[in-house]
């Protein structure tokens, strides 16, 4: 079902992390919010936050970083989500995005915008925030380049200091959506991938 090289267990190239080899306390208490099916964490072990724990360090300052961004940049949750689907979407990165669709749903993105980001179709009559953060990751990602009109109107939404906690939270998931891509993280066996296929 897996290639060859992808753990059935983890779902990705890397196996679960374990706890006993964890020696940094901060690493075992995000592994233990991460294996917590009650925890806040969309994707728990099997996904971004397992693989960041082969690497203890980064773990703990990448979900320092996370944290900051998803929950007290102040952007609110219908500007994270529709970010991170922008983000996964120009990146193709189907895990990201299967994550992230039903968080978007839970924001109160109607499926009508999510699927303009999916089929990268116009912005037109869209409420302008939601536009121009759509906009922004498109140009970021797609063009690299964010034209001085689209800066303008950005920068005018959002201030200086929230757009630039937005842009970090592109980043932010632009660096997630690598990871998941150079350990060939897999979607669960039961789900379909919800992005056009390449």
């Amino acid at each position: 079902m897996y290639p060859e090289d992808v753990d059935p267990q983890s779902g990705c190239r890397l196996p679960l992390p374990r706890r006993q080899d964890l020696s940094n306390p901060a690493a075992v208490a995000i592994y233990e919010s991460l294996a917590d099916p009650k925890g806040r964490s969309i994707r728990g072990l099997r996904g971004p936050g397992g693989i960041h724990l082969h690497s203890p360090e980064l773990a703990c300052h990448t979900r320092a970083v996370n944290r900051y961004l998803r929950n007290e940049a102040g952007l609110g949750g219908r500007v994270r989500e529709l970010a991170i689907l922008t983000t996964a979407r120009e990146l193709d990165s189907q895990f990201e995005w299967a994550a992230h669709e039903p968080e978007a749903l839970r924001e109160s993105i109607s499926p009508e915008i999510i699927d303009r980001i999916k089929y990268r179709q116009d912005t037109a009559n869209l409420d302008p925030a939601d536009a121009i953060v759509i906009e922004l990751g498109r140009e970021i990602f797609g063009s690299r380049k964010v034209n001085s009109a689209t800066f303008a109107r950005a920068l005018a939404q959002f201030g200086r200091r929230q757009l630039v906690d937005l842009v970090a939270l592109m980043g932010n998931y632009a660096a997630t959506a690598a990871l998941l891509t150079a350990f060939d993280m897999q979607l669960d066996p039961d789900q379909p991938p919800l992005l056009p296929v390449l």
